[in-house]
């Protein structure tokens, strides 16, 4: 009999996926772009694991010269910490534009980096691509899907796809290994704007943590970019174990920046059962709360990653109203991210800025594909 319930699965299986996927991020929450930041981290972190360089490219369609965007500065830290593994390419012009206002010129760029893509998923070079954008491209028709869809089919079998953006085309989703939807989500009034730098990601699809450490590159990146140093914090609940799909991506990003990162873990290596939490739950959790109350009372880092923190409430290993009271006096420069599923929303959902809900449409483990330790569990 299958055991359901909230916790995490430590990975310490010994089935090794060896094929890679493409995974689709869509919706109209935020995340999507961060999703893919994180992926890239943990690809580059598991091949610094694995001895074998992990090369990436970052298609950015729809983002050219000329405008700022949330993650220039996640990519700048990671060219900075591995500029031999990182290329990027943007495409586009500067504003946004809608169906009525399409150019000759937007056509020429959309193909201009379509071609580039083509190139690169032939090369068999990378191990990731980033297709940033490629959905509203093609939802603006400003691509050919049968070629995309095509060419995606016909990819290089280790080669991780990744395409982002708001509405995918259902041609795109049905090639899909996984597709994940950001939804926004708002629990408070609506004339309550929430506390800004409070950013909350729940649901049951894919990339909730993954997202979280893009946001950890986004945060560095600004450090560097304004010459200051950018503390990150990643606290982790319900993760005592070892072999998490966050682990190599953590480890690359400490490598790289090991005076700016800080990582601590809390918990049993095991799943918690609702109904069976035991003393050390909760003596855990309370350690791990201890550890994220002070940094968010110091001002010392500029982003606090309290990663599976919902669950960890949900399971009633915390309560609730000290981090209500935590995130009501966080310094106005600290941003605190907060991961995890949960059934019961919490009060503390009501203080958010930005709450994005994933939802999982498709996952290639329905498929029957075996799951990469690291990497899907």
């Amino acid at each position: 009999m299958v055991k359901t319930g909230i916790g995490i699965r430590t990975a310490q299986g010994n089935s090794e996926r060896l094929t890679g996927q493409i995974h689709v991020y869509d919706g109209d929450g935020k995340g999507k772009s961060q999703v893919a930041l994180g992926v890239v981290l943990r690809s580059i972190g598991l091949g610094i694991q694995q001895f074998m360089e992990s090369r990436v490219l970052l298609l950015r369609f729809l983002k050219g010269p000329g405008r700022t965007y949330d993650e220039d500065a996640a990519i700048e830290a990671l060219q900075r910490g591995f500029p031999h593994l990182i290329d990027q390419v943007r495409t586009g012009r500067a504003e946004f534009f809608g169906p009525g206002e399409i150019t000759r010129f937007d056509r020429q760029e959309a193909q201009r980096g379509w071609d580039v893509a083509k190139g690169a998923i032939a090369s068999g070079l990378y191990s990731v691509v980033v297709l940033d954008e490629l959905n509203p491209v093609l939802d603006l028709g400003l691509l050919p899907i049968d070629d995309v869809v095509r060419t995606l089919r016909r990819k290089p079998e280790q080669l991780e796809i990744i395409a982002t953006g708001r509405g995918a085309p259902p041609a795109l989703l049905d090639i899909a290994d996984l597709h994940s939807e950001m939804k926004p989500c708002h629990y408070r009034p609506e004339d309550y704007p929430g506390i800004e730098g409070v950013e909350i990601y729940t649901g049951d699809g894919k990339g909730k943590s993954t997202s979280a450490l893009g946001k950890a590159l986004q945060a560095i990146g600004r450090g560097i970019s304004q010459d200051k140093s950018h503390r990150v914090l990643i606290m982790q609940w319900l993760k005592g174990g070892q072999g998490y799909t966050e682990d190599a991506a953590i480890a690359a990003l400490r490598k790289s920046y090991p005076d700016l990162v800080d990582h601590q873990r809390c918990g049993r290596d095991a799943i918690v059962w609702r109904g069976q939490q035991q003393e050390i739950d909760y003596v855990e959790a309370e350690r791990g709360w201890e550890i994220a109350r002070t940094a968010i009372a110091s001002g010392l880092y500029k982003t606090i990653i309290l990663d599976e923190l919902n669950p960890t409430v949900d399971l009633e290993l915390l309560p609730e109203e000290p981090i209500v009271q935590a995130l009501l006096r966080k310094p106005r420069d600290t941003e605190v991210i907060i991961t995890g599923r949960c059934k019961n929303p919490p009060t503390y959902f009501d203080l958010s800025s930005v709450h994005s809900e994933v939802f999982c449409h498709k996952h290639y483990a329905e498929k029957g594909v075996d799951l990469k330790r690291g990497v899907d569990y």
